[in-house]
């Protein structure tokens, strides 16, 4: 049974330019979000060595990375980053909550998680909600219903996967990506909300019921 989230607050004017205050670095970028532990098994250096391929085609894109270091992991990928000649070109926020989680949502093109595994991956359905696309490994348990809904693009969790999905992104027409994002947005409150969710644990509780 899958899981589910709340609908975000409605995009804030107010909370986007507190963001961009803060982030100077990302005014008229075209930013890549991550959204989690800094930790291998997210796909961090895959998502920094992709980066590095897609980023040499377009000058505005920029790579915006959120979540915690519980594990000293920041410094060996800002190491990474500066092997590959990209870290001006990333922005690391930490930890970020409430309307500066959500400016963060809001203020980027697209998501995108290479994880090795993710049971759901909540962050996934709440870039869903604030109608980005996302870019998600095959490992991320709900990539099938993404696909489905043609809400963003699916690739192997490997360098080349993560790459193959930033270009497919790269390669949208505006007309494209606006489809896109609508359809991120029908996936989310069709599958992911948390009402939606809780209707199909009731329907699956009452057959169950029935059966027995």
């Amino acid at each position: 049974m899958g899981l589910g989230t709340s609908t975000p607050p409605d995009k804030s004017q107010e909370s986007e330019h507190l963001f961009l205050e803060k982030f100077p670095e990302l005014i008229n970028k075209r930013i890549i979000l991550f959204v989690g532990r800094l930790h291998p098994i997210k796909g961090c250096e895959l998502l920094l060595e992709s980066f590095a391929q897609v980023a040499k085609t377009n000058n505005q894109l920029h790579l915006l990375m959120v979540g915690p270091d519980h594990e000293n992991e920041m410094s060996i990928l800002q190491d990474k980053a500066n092997s590959l000649g990209i870290s001006l070109r990333i922005t690391w926020t930490g930890m970020l909550d409430g309307d500066m989680k959500w400016a963060a949502f809001h203020a980027s093109e697209v998501f995108c998680l290479p994880s090795h595994h993710e049971n759901f991956g909540v962050v996934v359905a709440e870039a869903m909600a604030c109608g980005k696309p996302v870019l998600i490994s095959n490992k991320v348990n709900i990539w099938r219903e993404i696909e489905t809904d043609s809400a963003g693009f699916i690739a192997d969790d490997t360098v080349e996967g993560t790459t193959l999905n930033l270009q497919r992104w790269l390669d949208l027409s505006p007309e494209a990506y606006a489809i896109m994002s609508s359809q991120a947005t029908k996936s989310f409150t069709n599958r992911f909300h948390i009402k939606s969710s809780a209707r199909k644990l009731i329907t699956t509780i009452q057959n169950k019921t029935k059966i027995t």
